[in-house]
């Protein structure tokens, strides 16, 4: 055991006077759904992220990622700012960008306030400790460890909710080879809670990526399909895109604990809503070359998908929204010199050629 039996509070408490919403210590242990976590890998749900299927135990096993580890701190972080403006949300014209991206990426937030977490830690126990910390960059299965912790309980679409902040959370952890006590400051009854019987994330989601409650299909999900995804967009999927063109919220902005329990960082927001970044205007991306690409998105999480993946999906998007307008901008991307984007560009000009225009 610790010889310092108030460590743990003074961790928590230390994490929130660093901005962090939410902190707890929990052993390391085996996450207890990772036979589940095989379950969906076997039947091929993990789609074009092979690296999920690498080595699946060390994702499950902490002691595998850091040996002898003893110990996490996670903590979750909120990203929610305040509600876009309909008038340029609803515009089929603008292309929609997922929430967490409207602000700088999270990562070169995150991980510098982690390091300063565990470098705080390590001088409270007076000496060297073995660690590690993630942010969605390891082999960890965050979310069950913030379930386990008592951050909140994973919901129907699959991700983790906390009854106090809804789902729109950044989780992070720190792997430790020291024990901690657990410890949460927040009452059990705080982070508990379920679903029940609502099934609204599953029936809203656009391509039904959902085979059944807690299970998600990334080669239906919109925000694989437009992240991670390098290649060609199945077709029958991309009338079904709407125009998402980095993301999705749709199974998050539906979700009853999400619009009564959502809110901004404690510490304040970090970024103010840009509706140039969270919905740009299509015919605008569609003229950027890479250096312009790359300028206007710099510092934010489009620049690890690149210019060929954004404009691909902002093709499809045009070809989603119904407007003679989009006609001009996309015959002019069909003469992009990325193949990619000019394939995607046919598909979308033929689809408004062949009655897709609507009438306003």
């Amino acid at each position: 055991m610790n010889p310092d039996p108030g460590i743990s509070a003074w961790v928590v408490e230390t994490a929130r006077s660093m901005g962090f919403d939410q902190c707890a210590v929990v052993a390391a242990r085996r996450a207890p759904r990772a036979e589940a976590y095989y379950r969906w890998l076997d039947a091929g749900y993990h789609a074009g992220m092979e690296w999920m299927a690498r080595e699946p135990e060390r994702r499950a096993d902490p002691s595998r990622v850091l040996p002898n580890a003893a110990s996490m701190v996670v903590v979750a972080l909120s990203y929610f700012m305040e509600e876009p403006d309909p008038s340029w949300w609803n515009d089929p014209m603008r292309g929609r960008i997922a929430r967490y991206a409207w602000a700088p990426d999270y990562h070169d937030r995150m991980i510098p306030m982690l390091r300063s977490l565990g470098e705080a830690i390590q001088a409270r126990c007076g000496g060297p400790l073995g660690m590690r910390w993630y942010v969605d960059t390891g082999p960890v299965l965050e979310r069950e460890h913030a379930e386990r912790a008592g951050l909140g309980f994973i919901g129907k679409h699959t991700l983790l909710i906390a009854p106090r902040y809804g789902s729109y959370l950044l989780l992070g952890e720190i792997l430790l080879d020291r024990f901690l006590p657990p410890y949460n400051e927040e009452p059990p009854e705080s982070s508990a809670g379920t679903c029940g019987s609502c099934r609204r994330c599953q029936d809203i989601c656009p391509t039904h990526a959902f085979p059944a409650p807690y299970i998600l299909d990334s080669n239906r999900c919109i925000s694989y399909l437009t992240i991670e995804h390098k290649d060609v967009i199945p077709e029958e999927l991309r009338p079904l895109m709407g125009n998402w063109i980095y993301g999705c919220d749709e199974c998050q902005s539906i979700c009853p604990w999400v619009k009564k329990f959502s809110r901004p960082p404690r510490a304040g927001a970090y970024a103010r809503l840009d509706p140039e970044i969270a919905a740009p205007p299509l015919e605008e991306l569609l003229q950027l070359d890479a250096r312009a690409f790359n300028a206007k998105f710099k510092g934010y999480p489009m620049i690890r998908s690149r210019r060929r993946r954004v404009l691909r999906n902002a093709a499809i998007a045009l070809g989603n929204s119904g407007r003679e307008e989009a006609i001009p901008m996309l015959e002019n991307a069909c003469r992009d010199p990325e193949p990619l984007i000019a394939e995607h560009a046919r598909w979308a000009l033929t689809r408004l050629r062949d009655g897709a225009i609507q009438q306003r």
